[in-house]
């Protein structure tokens, strides 16, 4: 298994943010050194939901502070950029990394549907958008004389430069949350991102995406390609005991959740309804056995997350995109990643 730590830093204060991106570049060099095998960076914008908001940037620093660890985005919402403008940040975030980029794109969603109103779009139309946003970025990726004349851009130019390290483009993947998104997918071989809140249904998410991509042809080596590229996203927290795991980790989650949740509702457009999700799991619904069609978080002691992800590695997991959401503090998270590194991660790599 492969081991990812997502930079999803929650800051519920704008007087918190500078600390929050401090952390992440202070753990960027952390997990390259604890033998992490990559790092993760999300897009979210105007409410702390994602301290640094830009992950393009960031992933510029990433790539000037590692040599080893693969760079994710997970995920850039591609309905609020120019693909031709991602095509030429990517090319050369590949360069920087030699190869270590994965470019992780989504559909967006209703939660954070006043974020495509503060760039003066929508959540329909970025839906509507991203293949064809897609097709352009791979076409300006690969293709000299680009002449495209679409629905949402008619572009011509010579050639993006650079060109991407990686031949013919750096790695795609989807982030899925529908099962019609996870088959729209699989019959294309295009490898995804999933967060399933529980091991059965991650089971479920996993068993249709390679179900569904032998019905389409693939043969056993193509789909093992594409499932050896599948990542399955998590919240994730350690500590030398379960209680205090969960003592330092449910409250600030449960917080930080509830912030978001409210945000989300008091600025979404009036047209838009926001389902409420689940509120997380309380202490006591932690049993002393990880329970796989409950929706516990990777929260725990090394004992506990390690029961954890082998029983989501036994339905089919290959790789963890595991964020703390930024919420301990900076001796807080330098524990947890190396009690991950030093008595979770060798059992499994």
């Amino acid at each position: 298994m492969k081991f990812g730590h997502f930079f999803y830093p929650m800051t519920l204060d704008t007087g918190d943010d500078a600390q929050a991106i401090d952390d992440c570049v202070y753990e960027t060099e952390l997990v390259e050194n604890l033998g992490l095998d990559a790092i993760w960076l999300a897009e979210h914008h105007f409410i702390g939901e994602v301290a640094y908001g830009d992950p393009m940037v960031f992933a510029g620093v990433v790539a000037a502070r590692t040599k080893r660890i693969e760079l994710g985005f997970g995920i850039l919402e591609m309905a609020l950029h120019h693909p031709v403008r991602v095509a030429v940040q990517t090319a050369l975030l590949d360069h920087l990394t030699q190869g270590r980029l994965i470019v992780g794109t989504g559909r967006g969603s209703n939660y954070n549907a006043f974020e495509y109103t503060g760039f003066g779009t929508s959540v329909d139309l970025g839906k509507e958008m991203l293949d064809e946003a897609e097709d352009l970025m791979i076409k300006a990726w690969t293709t000299e004389n680009v002449e495209h004349n679409g629905h949402y851009w008619q572009v011509a130019f010579p050639a993006v430069r650079p060109r991407p390290y990686q031949k013919p483009h750096p790695r795609l993947a989807r982030a899925c949350i529908s099962e019609d998104s996870v088959v729209e997918m699989a019959r294309i071989g295009r490898p995804i991102l999933i967060s399933n809140r529980s091991t059965s249904a991650a089971a479920r998410t996993l068993s249709l995406y390679r179900d569904t991509m032998f019905e389409s042809g693939f043969n056993e080596e193509q789909v093992e390609q594409a499932m050896d590229q599948v990542w399955v996203w998590r919240e994730c927290y350690l500590a030398e005991t379960d209680d205090q795991a969960l003592e330092e980790w449910l409250g600030p989650f449960e917080r930080a959740s509830e912030y978001v949740a409210e945000k989300r509702v008091s600025l979404k457009p009036p047209e838009v309804y926001v389902p409420t999700p689940p509120p997380p799991l309380s202490k006591e619904a932690y049993g002393e056995v990880p329970n796989p069609d409950a929706s516990e978080l990777f929260v725990g002691s090394p004992k506990r997350v390690s029961e954890l992800i082998a029983m989501l590695r036994d339905v089919g997991g290959r790789n963890l995109m595991l964020t703390h959401r930024g919420l301990p503090t900076r001796e807080q998270s330098t524990t947890y990643l190396k009690l991950l590194s030093e008595k979770v991660m060798p059992k499994f790599h």
